[in-house]
């Protein structure tokens, strides 16, 4: 996805900010509907219900920190998400995305359903309530390229809705003055930050053993972690799987170090300074510690 400017409108039907809320892009024939759980029989005779569109269910897993989410579709979305209401309990709100212009069909929502599972599973950033794996179906080269565009609007909504299940690190390469580094115990830890976050690299190590006083959501994130895959066990260590982002540079600490942490003293560059000094040397425009923590990156 280009970094390219665009703006957002959320409209308020009711008023309320955490009530219904219609979501445009700019130049997007695209819309997003937000809506919680307890709205759903009171708004479903909208128009927008009765559209072509491909939704995600969202709400907590049992004793988690990664949410639990149901990514379907539907021609109209209206009679499946009448389904999910009386059958499935765990969402607490959810979202669907139809065109405007009536321009999405049936197979090209079935297409948006099995990229949004795809790039989903490899973020690991939750826990499925799917059961089966959705088949892309059959479309023409100018159908998947129209469709692809949508579905890079509707990944660009997600994190703005609180949502970032479909969040994956880039393709971006950072050099080597950028990587920040921990080690402690016999383990070696390698990250740097990100607008959306903290990025530990793939490789990295983690602690086996958590401290007592490890703050409880640590200790359960640590374990969803392994359970989805991202942190696997080798020999005296865990492992990262993959690059992955946290949602601050002290969670990421404290992940891999099993205990409770600041990561702004953790991280530390090359020279040893810490994250806490390079951010304060560069808001007060110091070269060197910009050069050493954010400096441009190379393209893979």
């Amino acid at each position: 996805m280009g970094d390219r400017p665009f703006s957002i409108k959320i409209f308020l039907p009711h008023g309320q900010p955490d009530g219904l809320r219609i979501v445009d892009k700019s130049n997007w024939t695209g819309r997003g509907i937000v809506f919680p759980r307890s709205l759903f029989p009171d708004i479903k005779k909208r128009d927008e219900f009765q559209e072509t569109g491909v939704y995600v269910l969202v709400g907590p897993s049992e004793d988690g920190e990664l949410p639990k989410i149901y990514i379907g579709e539907g021609d109209p979305v209206k009679s499946r998400l009448e389904q999910h209401f009386s059958k499935k309990d765990f969402w607490t709100w959810g979202v669907f995305f139809v065109s405007k212009d009536r321009s999405l069909n049936k197979a090209h929502v079935q297409h948006l359903e099995a990229q949004l599972v795809r790039i989903a599973r490899e973020a690991k950033r939750s826990f499925f309530d799917n059961l089966n794996e959705p088949q892309k179906p059959s479309l023409s080269e100018a159908e998947i390229a129209d469709v692809e565009s949508f579905l890079e609007d509707m990944l660009s909504i997600f994190p703005l809705l609180g949502l970032s299940a479909f969040q994956k690190v880039g393709l971006s390469k950072v050099k080597k003055q950028q990587l920040l580094t921990i080690e402690s115990k016999g383990i070696k830890v390698t990250g740097y930050e990100s607008p959306e976050g903290f990025i530990v690299k793939e490789g990295a190590q983690a602690v086996k053993a958590e401290v007592p006083s490890i703050h409880h959501y640590m200790s359960v994130l640590r374990r969803e972690l392994m359970e989805t895959g991202v942190l696997v066990e080798s020999g005296d260590a865990l492992v990262f799987t993959q690059d992955y982002f946290f949602n601050s540079p002290s969670t990421a600490a404290g992940v891999v170090l099993g205990r409770t942490a600041n990561g702004r003293i953790e991280w530390k560059n090359s020279k040893g300074e810490t994250l806490k000094h390079i951010q304060e040397n560069t808001s007060h425009g110091g070269e060197s510690a910009l050069k050493g923590a954010h400096g441009d990156c190379e393209s893979e």
